[in-house]
């Protein structure tokens, strides 16, 4: 696919994702745990509070689970990412579900092995 006018030449191109830049510091964050009132309003204004930006996010409530997946970008975050990761899973501590943030490369390699 071409790249279109005035896009960087490391964008991605795909439909959905044009505006994805090689720029962006992506991570994936997980959210997994028994279903309650305002695990995604608790995460995502923790995300907010520390300039995140979220891209996708995808979730699901089965048989009473809660799942939660997300790609954000942290390149604007004035916090170290292992700050930014154990502020997270102190939040899904105080929800009572857990909450796992890896940078985009570290998480792709994972699911390699």
């Amino acid at each position: 696919m071409r790249t279109p006018k005035g896009q960087e030449e490391t964008s991605f191109t795909t439909p959905y994702r044009s505006w994805y830049t090689a720029a962006m510091q992506k991570a994936i964050l997980s959210v997994v745990g028994k279903d309650r009132v305002g695990i995604i309003a608790a995460i995502c204004t923790t995300l907010a509070q520390d300039n995140v930006n979220i891209l996708e996010i995808s979730q699901t409530i089965m048989d009473g689970f809660f799942t939660m997946m997300l790609v954000c970008d942290t390149d604007k975050c004035p916090k170290e990412f292992h700050d930014l990761s154990m502020e997270l899973e102190d939040v899904g501590k105080e929800l009572g579900v857990v909450v796992k943030l890896q940078r985009e490369d570290i998480f792709i390699k994972m699911q390699r092995i």
